[in-house]
């Protein structure tokens, strides 16, 4: 005859279980709190405007070394203030496909056009070329 021992007993008690459920819960949360998502997203989505502002201004450029540096033709003139004026959507029958393959979308604003500003310093003619959708800092070109 076989005696059962109640120490023989191979497993996880209920409690045991949920102690580590807890645990892992526990750090899962203050690994989501330190990668921060919401922060690494608009990071992303800065960094695509970053890469359109840039490429919008030198798009301009290449067409103003092309035009006889004419860049008032195709951007209203204007005193530089806190925010850029003319709305970039207008120039692309200028600027696509010579001198840009295709207008830059804000990564947020897609359905609403192009959603960056331009313009020229009447002073200086500086070109300035900005995002105002930004979201975690400023994005301004001024070349």
């Amino acid at each position: 005859m076989t005696k059962l021992s109640c120490g023989s007993k191979k497993g996880f008690t209920l409690l045991e279980v949920l102690l580590v459920i807890g645990i892992i819960a526990i750090l899962a949360g203050i690994v989501i709190l330190a990668i921060n998502p919401s922060k690494q997203l608009a990071d992303a989505r800065d960094a695509q405007r970053r890469s359109d502002v840039s490429a919008l201004a030198n798009a301009v450029y290449q067409y103003a070394i092309d035009s006889g540096n004419n860049m008032q033709y195709i951007i209203d003139t204007y005193t530089i203030g806190a925010t850029c004026e003319t709305d970039v959507a207008a120039m692309e029958a200028v600027l696509v496909p010579d001198f840009i393959s295709a207008m830059p979308v804000d990564p947020t604003f897609a359905t609403l056009g192009s959603a960056y500003w331009m313009g020229i310093d009447a002073t200086s003619l500086r070109l300035t070329v900005c995002a105002p959708a930004a979201e975690n800092d400023s994005i301004t070109i001024t070349k």
